[in-house]
């Protein structure tokens, strides 16, 4: 009988920690929102490679190391791959040693926030300011001034030379 109960306990502490976290795994910000650039799901898949599509608008991650951005060294912005929308001058970008492109700092009001609870502890989640798409997570483990480190997908950003 005492174990009957306590399992029957135990079940339902498991089953009601998991419901906010299921929550927050539903509907991205990207969908929710309305964005200034926004789109159709049709059309953002005409629009964007299958890697683009997975990382701007499922929320995706590329693999670490994977971007052709990482050695960029250029001067130039760092713009939305969904919208154009400029994001990073390149001024702010730097070797965080994690795999990605990171910045310091992004372009003023180039971003809007949110938080992620998709691996079950939340983090800020980096969308374009203007179509919503998914760019990265930000950190507060970055370089000064800011202390602050924006690591992006290069799937979701391009470079556009100065």
């Amino acid at each position: 009988m005492i174990h009957s109960h306590r399992r029957s306990f135990l079940s339902w502490l498991g089953a009601s920690a998991a419901v906010p976290i299921l929550a927050a795994c539903g509907a991205s910000p990207a969908q929710a929102r309305s964005w200034p650039k926004g789109m159709s799901d049709a059309q953002w898949k005409t629009k964007l490679t299958k890697a683009q599509y997975t990382i701007l608008r499922e929320a995706g991650t590329e693999r670490p190391y994977s971007s052709p951005l990482n050695k960029e060294k250029r001067r130039g912005t760092y713009v939305c791959a969904g919208c154009n929308n400029d994001l990073y001058s390149s001024a702010t970008k730097f070797e965080s040693g994690t795999g990605w492109p990171s910045f310091w700092k992004p372009l003023p009001g180039a971003i809007a926030t949110d938080t992620d609870y998709k691996i079950g502890y939340p983090r800020t989640e980096v969308l374009c300011a203007d179509c919503g798409g998914h760019l990265g997570h930000v950190f507060d483990d970055g370089p000064k001034p800011t202390g602050k480190r924006y690591c992006m997908n290069g799937a979701a950003i391009k470079f556009r030379a100065a």
